[in-house]
């Protein structure tokens, strides 16, 4: 497989896309109103407790209260699975007060009207090593495959490793010695240590511990062994790079390139991609589709079959589509960013064979995803549920927000119902007037509408016998947008040439 990274950076914004064999698969986003909190660590102060929801909100700084579950609250010594939460068997009642200082660390970004989701569990990540100084556990990157090499790197993690803290071996380290483990956990503990210290001391709430930058977290988190080139079109971002290269990975520094072009992203034709990966729609290469919609609680994607009808068999067509669009399914949710509860409607299949041969193409692409995933199968309605760790801010979060019109409906009114409105508002102005003419404008497709029932009805505004509407078309005007006003004498001829005269 060939890997590369794009880095495409000016003043204002910083892209990184991840490209697999020419397909863009994964895409970060820094730009004005794109701040991303998760990784952050604040002293905040507990508000609220709440019993009754086990769990409590806490004053972190921002302008919502960030939310605390009591599964989320470790203290030091605790014993860790490797679970994201406690088994709530504890109170938060016996755990936290109102008033109480407290450390957490962000673990979900604010969505919507909902606060950040906040974690005593901290986590601090190096480039080899993940400390976790809340909790006793020792455990190694699941991407790291081979048995042996996962028994060597627990014997060094556990010679090392402080007492009553955890440790987690990345993807990164697979070979890595004793002494380069030592070094980046030296490194870590120092961090933590200045970050308790001052959380002794000093106003709360405040910001203690900020995550890197978007170019940090692409040396630490993204430039692996795999990657072939890193591609960097600006060059103040390539010298960043290649400093912190050499700090946290300097075999692979060699590898960052500068290529100066402001058009980057149209290797690989990688901008259309991503633009079309935002579209509600996306096209299969056999002519099928996926349309994926976002809700406040998950993410359904349905499957169709579109302009593809197979050779000779229904069934096989079927199952083609349905393997094709797994595989698919597994890359739109990488490039989005798509995390939490994820729903897909497959196209029905009646043999147990072809639902299985579905389910594994799924579970086999989603193996590619470096994020936490679960593919749970098919349920009795032939659904199937896949979860996806949550954290921040899907990319189209990122690069859109939402629609003034609809308000995110993703629907407007149509032409005939804006007439109605229109109409409503112009009887209103006119009743108990002694005006005659009226100017209104409207988007196009209105226009057709009202000429439409013109013919059909003969009139437009009947209660208004004596009446003059000049009806201009502005194609520049939504379509749920209109103005209805008097039109004054002096004005008719001006207007005239552009209007069509309505009765």
């Amino acid at each position: 497989m060939n890997k590369e990274i794009l880095v495409d950076a000016n003043t204002f914004a910083t892209r990184v896309a991840v490209v697999e064999d020419g397909t863009p698969v994964e895409l970060y986003v820094e730009q004005e109103g794109s701040e991303r909190l998760v990784g952050n660590i604040y002293l905040g102060k507990v508000q609220n407790v709440l019993p009754g929801m086990q769990a409590a909100f806490v004053d972190i700084g921002l302008e919502k209260n960030a939310f605390l579950y009591a599964g989320d609250v470790f203290f030091p010594g605790d014993q860790y699975d490797g679970l994201e939460q406690l088994p709530q068997s504890r109170k938060i009642t016996d755990l936290l007060r109102p008033g109480q200082n407290i450390l957490v660390q962000v673990a979900k970004d604010p969505v919507g009207t909902k606060g950040a989701r906040v974690t005593t569990h901290i986590t601090l990540a190096g480039r080899s090593l993940v400390l976790m100084p809340t909790v006793d556990y020792v455990g190694v990157s699941r991407r790291i495959e081979k048995e042996e090499e996962r028994n060597r790197l627990r014997k060094i993690l556990h010679e090392i490793k402080p007492k009553n803290m955890g440790v987690i071996v990345r993807t990164a380290s697979t070979g890595k010695t004793k002494e380069a483990f030592q070094e980046d956990l030296d490194s870590l503990l120092k961090l933590y240590a200045d970050i308790d210290k001052k959380s002794k001391k000093g106003k709360v709430p405040r910001l203690m511990h900020a995550e890197q930058s978007l170019l940090f977290r692409t040396v630490r988190d993204l430039l692996m062994k795999d990657v072939d080139r890193v591609f960097v079109n600006d060059q103040k971002t390539f010298d960043e790079l290649r400093e912190i290269a050499d700090v946290m990975a300097p075999k692979l520094k060699a590898r960052i390139l500068f290529k100066d072009s402001e058009a980057l992203f149209d290797r690989y034709d990688t901008e259309a991609k991503i633009e079309k990966a935002l579209a509600r729609q996306v096209w299969l290469k056999s002519g099928g589709y996926l349309v994926i919609d976002r809700a406040e609680a998950m993410t359904i994607i349905d499957v169709n079959t579109g302009k593809y009808v197979g050779k000779d068999n229904l069934e096989r067509t079927i199952t083609n589509t349905n393997c094709e669009a797994a595989e698919e399914i597994a890359v739109q949710l990488r490039l989005r960013d798509i995390g939490g509860i994820v729903i897909i409607d497959f196209i029905d299949m009646d043999r147990e064979a072809d639902r299985n041969l579905v389910l594994q193409t799924l579970k086999n692409a989603m193996k590619e995803d470096h994020i936490r995933s679960h593919v749970f199968g098919f349920t009795h309605l032939g659904l199937v549920e896949l979860t996806r760790k949550k954290t921040g801010r899907s990319i189209g979060d990122t690069l859109k927000c939402t629609c003034p019109y609809c308000n995110g409906e993703a629907k407007v009114l149509n032409p005939y119902t804006v007439f109605n409105k229109l109409r409503k508002q112009t009887l209103q102005v006119l009743k108990g007037s002694k005006i005659k003419r009226m100017y209104i404008e409207v988007h196009p497709e209105v226009m057709k509408a009202m000429e439409t029932l013109m013919k059909r009805e003969g009139a437009l505004f009947p209660e208004v016998p004596e009446g003059s509407f000049y009806v201009r078309a502005n194609e520049s005007m939504h379509v749920e947008k209109y103005i209805v006003k008097p039109l004054p004498d002096r004005r008719v001829q001006e207007v005239k040439k552009n209007c069509k005269v309505m009765k």
